[in-house]
């Protein structure tokens, strides 16, 4: 394979929504949400650790002071959002005010300092059952979801609930129903969606999509339902008695429909039929029901202001894009990408996920579907025709290169040649470096772990391991691959693997473990990919948190880092590409989240992109 790029050779189209020019777009910004400080105070052994969110809409100049127990701790106001507090307990309590101009905001009170180095959420796990065939099954929590379901600035959890049979397409079988719950921080479910038996259950099936597409400053819960579909209040969608499982334990007849719940209460408040629809079976590339039910989901903005959802279906062939908006209570079709209507250069390029970024710079976001990028007008942008991969990672890898760079590897070598592990533009899909390989190339990822080498370091299952200039570091790979997770002081990425986070040590070519969730009976989902329920900037100054299940799901453990920084930096939540790579980590094979800007090591200062919040 070349690995040049197939371009689009047609007319944009006009759409109705797009209104604003691309200045004023620009000008104007997107619609994030209107968080508080999410201050967060833990107990170490050297007292209290407490960190807080600097908001993408602060002032510049914008400070902090600190109180315990009413009682200011800082001589001067700070200008990064972290406190270590040797003479705190964990009976303290911490208030941050902000200092704007020399004076003094509004407090904002921590949550109850943690006595532990997580916080605690119960769980209620659903009911095991038994299939139709005799087959006995119980309930994992698997992939989570943030979203600030009441409109109070503070996130809460949505959870997907696995069944224990749950199925890859390729198997045949019937599986259990899926749940989606609702968790607020303090424990208290909110609500429980049941998406009933004409759902399958796995990593492909249902992808939950969770954002306020409305802009009234709460998040709405948008999912793929079907007849029997039970919703947070126990109203049923469709036909409660119908059953469309054949014997194989496969859903391929039957109504399809995709749903918008309130975020409050789990109501469904919209409902329509699912696009893309299925069709007939054979026409996604088998007839057995393995590729027609490839979904993905997730959120982008079209109109470079406010979100869109986005849910696929396929991408082995054949592969639909639908762009869905939810405003003033309608759902309707912003645009439908159909390789077999047009772009047929992306048919096989999709990956197990997609991301979201704006590649071209027109501050309106575009659909990275693996090695095909569709435009955020809904019309491909280009191909690299190197084919499906199982890992994508889209973000400012190279901070000495103009725009983004997307990295991903790549699965038969009968399609991608030589480049089997690659990074090429965002914008154009031109080739910048790739790794001769061979074989399936089943893992891939990038982060930034040594500083002798300008941006983010990226390396894959097969190859070794490469800065983000193409130059090869070493032949041998790092043998953490899955995902990353800022958690310590610096502005290296750490690794995040199964239930430990990893620092690496360029001296010794080996990772060093910072924290062990094993200790506290975490536990990680998705077999070999061995991620957590949710890793995102969801508490505290920008490091990431963790969460992960326990191993006998009782509860999830939510982990904040206790280590100082000298780094101030806006919450990541409010760089809207993070955020909407955030949104959409739940689905098929998870990727860690990459901002918009460079962040690693001599990072320029970040400059804020124009936001607005409702």
């Amino acid at each position: 394979m070349s690995g040049e790029p197939m371009t689009r050779n047609f007319a944009p189209i006009a759409l109705l929504t797009l209104a604003l020019t691309q200045s004023a777009v620009a000008a104007q910004g997107k619609q994030v949400e209107k968080l508080d400080r999410g201050a967060v105070a833990i107990a170490t052994a050297n007292g209290v650790f407490v960190s807080w969110r600097v908001l993408g809409t602060d002032d510049a100049e914008t400070r902090f002071n600190i109180y315990r127990d009413g009682v200011k701790l800082n001589a001067a106001p700070l200008d990064v959002s972290n406190y270590a507090d040797a003479g705190g307990t964990a009976s303290a309590a911490y208030a941050i005010r902000p200092v704007v101009k020399g004076k003094e905001k509004q407090a904002e009170a921590a949550q109850a300092t943690w006595n532990q180095p997580y916080l605690r959420i119960p769980l209620q796990q659903p009911a095991g059952g038994t299939t139709p065939d005799g087959v006995a099954y119980t309930y994992d929590a698997n992939d989570g979801t943030p979203a600030d379901l009441d409109g109070d600035g503070q996130y809460e959890l949505i959870v997907k609930w696995q069944p224990t049979n749950a199925k890859d397409n390729s198997q045949s079988g019937y599986t259990g129903n899926t749940y989606i719950d609702a968790y607020r921080l303090d424990g208290k479910r909110l609500w429980r969606i049941d998406l009933g038996r004409n759902i399958r259950a796995g990593a492909h099936y249902t992808t939950m999509v969770a954002y306020d597409l409305d802009g009234n400053g709460r998040a709405e819960v948008m999912l793929k339902t079907a007849d029997g579909t039970v919703d947070g209040t126990g109203t049923v969608i469709g036909d409660a008695d119908a059953d469309y499982r054949n014997s194989a334990g496969y859903i391929l007849s039957g109504p399809e429909f995709l749903t918008v719940f309130d975020g409050r209460t789990g109501k469904a408040l919209a409902t329509t039929n699912y696009l893309p629809a299925r069709g007939t079976v054979g026409s996604w590339g088998d007839n057995y029901g393995n590729r027609v039910d490839r979904f993905l989901g997730g959120v982008a903005y079209l109109d470079g202001r406010r979100p869109s959802a986005i849910f696929s279906r396929g991408y082995y062939t054949r592969a639909v894009i639908a762009a869905w908006d939810y405003r003033d209570g309608q759902l309707t079709s912003r645009w439908v990408f159909d390789t077999d209507a047009e772009g047929s250069a992306a048919r096989g390029q999709g990956a197990h996920w997609f991301s979201v970024a704006d590649v071209d710079g027109d501050s309106r976001d575009d659909i990275i579907y693996g090695a095909a990028t569709i435009g955020s007008d809904g019309h491909l942008l280009y191909s690299t025709n190197l084919c499906h991969g199982d890992a994508l990672h889209v973000g400012k890898l190279d901070p000495s290169r103009p725009g983004q760079q997307i990295y991903m590897v790549h699965e038969s070598p009968s399609c991608y040649g030589t480049a089997g592990a690659e990074m090429h533009d965002a914008a154009t899909g031109k080739l910048l470096w790739s790794v001769a390989t061979t074989g399936d190339v089943g893992r891939g990822v990038c982060m930034d772990i040594d500083p002798a080498y300008p941006g983010e370091e990226c390396w894959a299952s097969r190859g070794g391991l490469m800065a983000a200039n193409g130059t090869e570091i070493s032949a041998t790979h790092p043998n953490r691959i899955n995902f990353a997770s800022w958690w310590d002081g610096d502005l290296l990425r750490e690794s995040l693997d199964g239930v430990g986070i990893d620092k690496w040590q360029p001296a010794t070519a080996t990772f060093e473990r910072i924290l062990d969730g094993s200790l506290y009976d975490a536990a990680s989902n998705n077999g070999t990919k061995a991620t957590p329920v949710l890793s995102a900037d969801i508490l505290g100054d920008w490091r990431e948190e963790v969460v992960w299940r326990t191993a006998d799901n009782s509860a999830l453990l939510v982990f904040s880092t206790t280590a100082p920084t000298a780094s101030r930096i806006p919450t990541l939540m409010h760089d809207p590409q993070y955020r909407a790579q955030v949104a959409g980590q739940n689905a098929g094979y998870n990727q860690p989240p990459h901002p918009s800007f460079h962040l690693g090591h001599g990072m320029a200062p970040v400059v804020q992109a124009p936001i607005f919040t409702r």
